[in-house]
């Protein structure tokens, strides 16, 4: 989907829980194209001011002060008002020039001169009024700006926009975008991932973090852990020492995983049958089968009795 964002030079909408790579898709995308990646990272009450263009007030009326002698000078032998209005209406197309015009982020990639990819992030949490201020951009890669005209885009940005499916998208900003979903990845994809950004840690604990962590995601969390959240988990761990997972040492470092109190307490009370205290999730197939979210996957299990072994009970 990413390479037709590229040839159909069309934005594309990437939707899926937080912690799933979609901001890290846009970064990539970036540093393998060699583009800058410029990025609005959307929030409550976002408004044109801040994604698209502001004036400069500070500088318009630093400028009228400067000009302020000037002005009175010239006016001082005007009679009549009207006679007045041709050298105010000079004024006005000074102050209203781009000289005065503060780009966000939107603009600057329009405006940009060399390719870039913008990053539209979280957009689910602005306002619907972001995304009408959207249509025209994504659908003629223009901002348009009453005092000044249209700005036409120099270079083609590549146009990202993530959602953590907060809330439905208007089907407007829907219709002008290519759409990719994101969920979390297979545990054979997760555990690939661990080895690469946590290298330190034995394969056991990795086998470990994965099962646990996928686990958790199926219990009815306000917030299920994260790919990032599970990294940071497991460089923790390995600060720690850790060789392999047992209660005591989860429950101590749920807080890495979890975000809300509410979460670690189900979470723990979920602990004795994840790891085992009541029964391993899969002791009904040791074949290391995992069906979490990511569909149904398998990883080498390295313990008859599921990846905490004889761990199990212990804290």
């Amino acid at each position: 989907m990413v390479f037709l964002t590229t040839k159909l030079e069309k934005p594309v909408l990437i939707e899926g829980p937080a912690g799933v790579g979609k901001t890290q898709l846009a970064k990539s995308l970036a540093e393998t194209t060699g583009r800058r990646l410029i990025r609005l990272q959307c929030y409550e009450g976002l408004d044109a001011s801040q994604a698209l263009y502001e004036w400069d007030y500070g500088k318009q009326l630093l400028y009228t002060q400067l000009l302020k002698d000037k002005t009175n000078s010239e006016l001082d032998s005007i009679q009549d008002p009207s006679d007045a209005l041709p050298q105010l209406k000079a004024y006005e197309s000074l102050f209203f020039s781009e000289h005065f015009l503060s780009e966000r982020p939107i603009f600057e990639a329009i405006r940009s001169e060399q390719p870039v990819v913008l990053l539209i992030d979280e957009i689910d949490r602005a306002d619907e009024q972001l995304e009408a201020l959207l249509l025209e951009v994504l659908a003629e890669l223009q901002v348009s700006i009453p005092e000044l005209g249209t700005f036409a885009a120099t270079t083609t940005p590549y146009v990202i926009i993530t959602s953590n499916n907060t809330r439905d998208l208007s089907p407007a900003l829907k219709r002008r975008c290519l759409h990719l979903s994101l969920t979390y990845p297979s545990a054979e994809r997760e555990l690939e991932i661990l080895r690469l950004k946590v290298p330190g840690i034995s394969e056991d604990l990795s086998l470990q973090i994965v099962e646990l962590v996928r686990s958790l995601r199926n219990l009815d969390l306000r917030k299920a852990p994260s790919i990032s959240e599970a990294l940071d988990w497991a460089k923790a761990l390995a600060v720690l020492n850790a060789e392999s997972l047992d209660r005591g040492l989860v429950e101590e470092t749920l807080m890495l995983l979890l975000k809300y109190d509410r979460d670690v307490e189900r979470a723990v009370e979920a602990l004795p049958r994840i790891m085992g205290e009541e029964g391993h999730d899969h002791d009904h197939d040791h074949h290391g089968h995992s069906h979490g979210p990511g569909g149904h996957t398998h990883v080498p299990n390295k313990h008859a009795s599921g990846y905490f072994g004889s761990n199990r009970g212990n804290g």
